[in-house]
């Protein structure tokens, strides 16, 4: 009895010190008969410990006893993001301070913001400690993962979407190609060689899909399956001029995005082309974090993150890359589908990563 009282004492006690309000709800005045006794007989050793936390879980259950959801809380000092590396940086920077004082606000904690010249650095900086969240675009995001350990915690709302699907075009009295392996032994136009939509997403998926084989471990070995796979290829430089190619007879497909064509070309031009397939989506851009962020401080840095989802802050997030929301996501959820084509495709993470180096 005595150990019991004492253990109910030093309970209360903990509950002052932790500062929980505990209120009665306005329909019941006071405690009910039964949970009374029931706290009598566990004191007095009658009832169990699981008997007595039962009728305490019933009254939290019946809102009697109200007990908040405490925060997390923040074990660092300064949090540093990383920037997509910008040839505009001057006129991002800001853009980035605006975000840098809301989130300072809310953490209460130093935010720093960085724009290197290169995704590598961002990698190695989220692989050291030098930098603890970045926004990055969907390919270099899975390199960062498969290299440093980062984890998805966010996707980027454009358009209503977190994605776009990669497209495989052609003329519309072309009744030849039917899907993306008719693509095999035709003349193509693919966008560039890191183009998401417009490379990555369908060579990848006829080298995943065992319908083209790499022999070789880079990119030497990739643009040789390409030699090897079509008639003719060319990396048109965009998803308009491969658009173009192909209304001027020049390829008999054109990869790329499935709004392109809304896009870049008049409705006489639209109305001259075909969706042979849609492929599959190409995830947006993402915010990351490292894998040394404490859950607790990861929680509370995205939670502040998604304060820029409500319309008083929004425009902060749009000013930036012109989202329109930050949904939670993970990295399989969001861009685990993509990375098994960028790992399909030998060499081609090094080109991603070249493709957005600003020293180069």
């Amino acid at each position: 009895m005595q150990q019991k009282s004492i253990l109910i004492l030093t309970l209360a006690v903990i509950v002052i010190l932790v500062a929980v309000p505990i209120t009665i709800n306005a329909e019941s005045e006071i405690i009910p008969s039964w949970i009374k006794n029931t706290a009598g007989f566990w004191a007095d050793d009658k009832i169990s410990d699981v008997e007595f936390m039962n009728a305490i879980e019933f009254l939290i259950t019946q809102g009697t006893i109200q007990v908040p959801n405490f925060p997390g809380v923040l074990d660092v000092d300064t949090i540093t993001i990383g920037f997509i590396p910008n040839e505009n940086a001057d006129e991002l920077s800001p853009k980035a301070e605006e975000l840098k004082n809301f989130l300072q606000q809310r953490l209460g904690v130093t935010v720093e913001v960085v724009i290197p010249t290169s995704y590598e650095l961002i990698i190695e900086g989220l692989r050291f400690g030098h930098i603890d969240a970045a926004f990055m675009d969907a390919g270099p995001a899975w390199i960062a993962h498969q290299r440093s350990g980062v984890e998805v915690v966010a996707a980027e709302v454009v358009a209503g979407k977190v994605n776009y699907q990669a497209t495989v075009w052609t003329k519309a009295d072309n009744d030849s190609i039917n899907s993306l392996v008719d693509t095999i032994g035709k003349r193509v136009a693919f966008t560039s060689i890191t183009g998401s939509s417009g490379f990555v997403r369908p060579m990848g998926t006829l080298v995943a899909n065992g319908d083209v084989q790499i022999q070789g471990d880079d990119i030497v070995a990739v643009k040789a399956a390409l030699a090897d796979t079509f008639e003719a290829y060319t990396f048109a430089g965009g998803y308009k001029t491969a658009l173009e190619l192909l209304l001027n007879d020049n390829v008999d497909v054109a990869f790329g995005s499935d709004i392109a064509p809304q896009k870049y070309l008049t409705i006489e031009q639209q109305n001259q082309l075909r969706i042979v397939e849609q492929i599959g989506p190409v995830p947006s851009h993402v915010l990351v974090v490292s894998a040394d962020m404490s859950d607790s401080t990861k929680k509370l840095f995205v939670n502040a993150m998604l304060e820029l989802n409500k319309d008083a802050n929004n425009h902060i997030l749009k000013n930036v890359y012109g989202a329109e929301a930050l949904l939670p996501t993970t990295t399989s959820m969001h861009i685990g589908e993509f990375g098994t084509y960028i790992d399909s495709l030998s060499g081609i993470d090094q080109e991603i990563l070249d493709k957005y180096n600003l020293q180069k």
